[in-house]
């Protein structure tokens, strides 16, 4: 084994402490390894492995290590392991320590309370074996930290997805922004090499081993569901590669290993490996402008897969957006962009996913400004408004902060900006109409000068319609040719806009041809039409134009964003006066008030006032909630007759309205089966149009000759008519919006209705869903259990009551809440508890004085044969048992509520003929009696479920018959595996949690209702599609033979071809926005 770059504490390099079942804090012996040939580098994201002398010696090592330590990476589990332990808990918990208390302060060890530190010792400054202070959790932090992930970790053995949704660092990535948000410069990290686990720094500036070759450490990829991808992706290890550094580095030469850097290495000579994910990758979302129809997204996915170390590519023509991983190693971001912008001719414009920014006006002293960066601000940069860009960390520094008085200067904020997926598509409709409108002024006398009785100067009205067909040619039609080359070039894709170059090129030149052998005296029999040509590009402008403002406008109509409010009322520091500011200058700690009929700017508190508060526009929930202090509010939502002061719990770029927009955005983006057929037909489209046109143009030369006995001549100008016809008549536009047009509008009605999907796949598998499996406790229950009765072994004599409250206080399940809340209010005090771990489908294990505690259901307690036990469980009760040293002590009863929609629900699901189960790990009585209720069959009811059995279950509903689609209902992380599991894994979440979930689908408030919305909008959602599919087919079947001459009377002039885009996209667009109308009996 080879020395790792940064020589930290020595750490076993074969296990883990708390993977032998060791107690955290305690210290045991550990015998030094053997180096062997061949072992591979451990990670120096933190403490680092060094080899131990072969001297046989035991060596002591404290577990508090693990909490900064690469504990993980030393030993990557096997495929079969779980990636996580519980120090991934430990760092969890010391990141939310320092985060209450400050960089500057630890929390104690054994309590809550905070300590400020004499020295902080440098790791990367320090020798190895110099003394230095490593932070622990409190026992509050710790608690909580279990309590929310000891059932996930238990579960599934890996909580870095639970984390991702969450928005935080995943714990397998130590030193690495495991985010889903781009990194960009001087963004907010963790650096690996602090001696603070929490410890912030630039991504500007180098840390200690911000040069270690890639693939010494764990690589970042995204999370997977099963165990085995997770245990290779988060915590494998890379063969050694080659080491670079740097003069700044950790270790002094540069190179870790003491070998040459070789500072040209490419990716894969430093150990990249495409396939398991870039460990340069940087995520980027880009504003596209120019996107016309489906042809122009394809070039956009084609220019960017050909682009070197490009990956994950997301494209959205409704959006006029594209999302994408770029592997730095190959290619810089800004290279990629305009590459991207070469190969497509798109306006790109970079948004930002990563941080706090603002827009500032240029100040006057801009050099003092870029010269000083206050603490807190990570970057400043130029853009192209003529503004700045401040990026900050809200944690560290305030905006208001930083406007008012963070550079010795005021700022002036930016004008507001709105929604740039929204500001881009009304740019691209403003383009589009100016451009209809002056190809419109310069058509009118071309038509007038052809069609009105005015005297025959054929020279003078030839020359000026010539002019006038060349301006609109050049400067209209013109942006059409360098679209069309590029897309052939450098996309290979042949779109819509070569057809109309093709179209109206051909009119053009035959045109000034014709003009030409007239000026010549040898006139052509059919003359010069330029008004084919400047009528035509008009009518493709002008379809254009429409088809842009009908797609904005239902982009507007269901937009999330919209409901924030720019500006709100602060309340000043002396807590009466108040004073209106820009809502983007909000910060942590601060209240605003919301008047009468005034909508809530962001998510907070109320301390004080009492109002009734419509969350319809959130939740779908259409009642007035009541609001006092103390109760949570979200943005969106308004307020009723009362005035409420609110603290701020959470800023406008992370509250309810932009978390449930950026989920209904990457449904978006996302592509459901019938998506890629129809770009599968779409991209055959031209290509036989093309073909057919030829076919048109040869039959039509030939009828000439031989059948009407035309001349050569005049039979190819006829053929050459009917040609341009179909050539821009036919448009593949309405089958490329058929799909991406219904989905976007029924993200938006789904979200009104409480309902957020995640994937577009959801939306289409909904309405095929063939068994619900609920949860029992939270979900068809309300899940607020009561103590109906308790029974104490011993009396109230030896009250154990303390004990039992310390063991279960803490724990987020709705049966230790419940017995908490019914101990508090009896005025009992909780005893110290020790090791507390929550067992999903068990109750929750504790250390008491020596002894071991037990809170769970009767057969884990293995008080089942106690004739009292037996008595309780013959109710529809929950039962919990409570032993020490696997001796009752007590016994509970608790009582839940059926939800007053959950009989409905049950029922008109069985009457679809869709078979309905239940899935608890509470006790058989209960669930049974819940089953009766609800008319579900007690085959159909499993109780004491673990989550493994949940898993189970689902997967023998699979594959117990094909074609089977298994929808689960849940409300907590007990369910975490079972909402993977399932085809469609429902969240049921409340108000401000709706980022806490993987599942495919969030419910924003707590009614079953929503599972009965989902398979209705699926089945309108796709009876729509069809019908666009189909009018599609129709449309372009009977214009190509009407403009291609097949009905002997009837056909189309190709003049008037152009407005081919109008009739065949317009009724795409109405008929799913008529979506937002339609009526659901649910």
């Amino acid at each position: 084994m080879s020395p790792s770059c940064c020589k930290g504490k020595q750490v076993h390099p074969t296990k883990t402490g708390v993977a032998a079942g060791l107690e955290p804090g305690a210290e045991y012996p550990v015998e030094s390894p053997v180096s062997k040939p061949g072992d591979k580098d451990a990670c120096c994201d933190g403490d680092n492995v060094e080899p131990v002398a072969q001297t046989g010696s035991q060596k002591l090592v404290k577990l508090e290590k693990m909490a900064n330590s690469c504990t993980e990476c030393i030993d990557a589990p096997k495929p079969e392991q779980p990636c996580c332990d519980e120090s991934c808990m430990v760092r969890i918990a010391v990141r939310e320590c320092e985060d209450s208390c400050g960089s500057d302060k630890t929390c104690a060890t054994a309590s809550s309370g905070c300590k400020d530190l004499e020295s902080k010792d440098d790791c990367c400054t320090k020798a190895p074996e110099a003394a230095r202070i490593k932070k622990t959790p409190c026992q509050s932090h710790m608690q909580s930290v279990k309590s929310r992930f000891q059932p996930t970790l238990e579960g599934l053995g890996c909580i870095c997805r639970a984390l991702l949704a969450l928005n935080l660092e995943s714990c397998c990535v130590t030193g690495q922004n495991a985010q889903r948000k781009s990194r960009q410069p001087g963004a907010r990290t963790y650096d690996p090499c602090s001696s603070s686990s929490t410890s912030l720094k630039s991504a500007k500036d180098d840390g200690c081993c911000s040069m270690a070759p890639p693939g010494s450490c764990k690589k970042p990829a995204e999370p997977r569901l099963s165990i085995t991808s997770c245990a290779k992706i988060c915590c494998s290890e890379k063969s050694k590669p080659p080491a670079i550094g740097t003069p700044d580095d950790c270790c002094s030469g540069g190179s870790c290993s003491k070998e040459k850097a070789n500072l040209g290495a490419t990716a894969s000579e430093i150990g990249s490996d495409l396939e398991q994910g870039a460990i340069n990758a940087e995520h980027v979302v880009l504003s596209i402008q120019g996107m016309t129809c489906t042809g122009c997204e394809t070039k956009l996915e084609r220019s960017l897969a050909n682009i070197r170390g490009v990956s994950k590519i997301k494209t959205s023509l409704i959006l006029s957006r594209a999302e994408f991983d770029v592997n730095i190693a190959h290619i810089s971001v800004d290279g990629a962009v305009t590459r991207l912008q070469k190969a497509t001719g798109f306006e790109c414009q970079r948004l930002s996913t990563d941080g706090h920014e603002l827009e500032v006006l240029l100040p006057d002293a801009l050099e003092t400004v870029l010269q000083h960066l206050p603490s807190g601000v990570l970057s400043i940069d130029p853009t192209t408004y003529a503004t700045l860009k401040i990026t900050y960390d809200p944690q560290l520094i305030g905006a208001r902060d930083i406007v008012e008085s963070a550079f010795d200067q005021q700022l002036e904020l930016a004008p507001y900006r709105p929604d740039p997926s929204i500001s881009a598509g009304n740019k691209h409709v403003w383009q589009m109409g100016l451009a209809a409108l002056i190809s419109a002024c310069l058509t009118v006398p071309v038509l007038v000068l052809a069609w009105a009785p005015l005297p025959k100067r054929e020279i003078t009205n030839g020359s000026i319609s010539l002019a006038l067909a060349t301006v609109v040619q050049i400067f209209i039609a013109g942006p059409f040719y360098p679209a069309a080359l590029k897309s052939l070039i450098f996309a290979r894709v042949i779109e819509m806009d070569l057809l109309i170059v093709l179209s109206t090129s051909a009119a053009y030149i035959f045109s000034i041809v014709a003009f030409a052998m007239l000026v010549a005296r040898k006139p052509l029999s059919t003359g010069e039409f330029f008004e084919t040509s400047t009528l035509l590009v008009t009518l493709i402008m002008l379809g254009r134009f429409i088809t842009a403002l009908a797609r904005q406008k239902a982009i507007e109509s269901i937009s999330i964003r919209s409901l924030q409010q720019s500006t709100t009322m602060l309340v000043e520091s002396d807590g009466t006066s108040t004073r209106d500011i820009d809502v983007r200058l909000l910060q942590y700690g601060d209240t605003f008030r919301v008047m009468p009929e005034a909508k809530v700017v962001t998510d907070g508190t109320v301390i004080s006032g009492t109002s009734e508060i419509n969350e319809s526009m959130i939740t779908g929930e259409s009642n007035p909630v009541v609001k006092s202090k103390g109760s949570p509010v979200v943005a969106g939502s308004i307020n009723g007759p009362g005035t409420l002061d609110i603290r701020l719990t959470r800023l406008c770029g992370d509250n309810t309205i932009s978390t449930i927009a950026n989920m209904v955005d990457e449904a978006k983006l996302s592509k459901p089966k019938t998506q890629e057929l129809a770009d599968r037909v779409a991209g055959y489209f031209v290509p036989v149009i093309v073909a057919i046109t030829i076919v048109t143009f040869v039959i039509w030369v030939a009828v000439g000759i031989t059948i009407q006995q035309r001349s050569s001549s005049d039979a190819t100008v006829q053929a050459v008519t009917y040609a341009i016809a179909v050539l821009i008549i036919s448009c593949p536009c309405a089958i490329g919006l058929a799909v991406p047009m219904v989905i976007v509008i029924a993200g938006g009605v789904a979200a009104e209705k409480g309902v957020i999907f995640k994937t577009a796949d959801t939306i289409e598998a909904a309405r095929n869903v063939t068994h619900v499996v609920f949860d029992k406790t939270g979900t068809l229950t309300i899940g607020r259990l009561n103590v109906k009765e308790s029974y104490h072994v011993n009396g109230l004599a030896t009250d154990v009551r303390p004990i039992l409250l310390g063991l279960v206080s803490g724990i987020k399940h709705p049966v230790s809440q419940a017995i908490t809340e019914h101990l508090q209010s009896l005025g009992v005090s909780p005893a110290t508890v020790l090791n507390v771990k929550s067992l999903p489908g068990k109750g929750v294990l504790g250390n008491w004085n020596g002894s071991e505690i037990r809170a769970g259901n009767a057969l884990w307690t293995q008080a089942t044969p106690i004739s009292k036990v037996q008595q309780f469980l013959t109710t529809d009760s929950t039962v919990l048992c409570f032993t020490i040293n696997n001796t009752l002590q007590a016994i509970y009863a608790l009582q839940d509520t059926l939800r007053p929609e959950a009989a409905h629900v049950v029922s008109t699901l069985q009457a679809k003929g869709i078979s309905v189960s239940i899935v608890s790990g509470d006790e058989t009585g209960a669930v049974q009696k819940t089953a009766e209720r609800l008319g579900i069959p007690s085959s159909n009811a499993l109780s004491r479920c673990s989550p493994t059995d949940k898993h189970t279950y689902i997967q023998m509903l699979k594959t117990s018959s094909t074609g089977s689609t298994i929808l689960f209902l849940g409300d907590g992380t007990n369910d975490a595996i079972a909402l993977a599991s399932a085809d469609i894994g429902i969240h049921m979440s409340e108000g401000t949690d709706v980022a806490r979930s993987a599942a495919d689908v969030v419910l924003t408030r707590a009614n079953l209702r929503g599972v009965l919305v989902l398979m209705e909008l699926s089945d309108k959602a796709l009876r729509r599609i069809m019908f666009n599919f189909a009018w599609s087919f129709v449309y372009n079947l009977f214009a190509i033979l009407l403009a291609a001459g097949a009905f002997v009377k009837f056909r189309v002039p190709p003049a008037f071809a152009g407005v081919g885009e109008i009739v065949s996209v317009l009724p795409v667009i109405i008929i799913a926005v008529g979506l937002r109308w339609a009526r659901f009996s649910a």
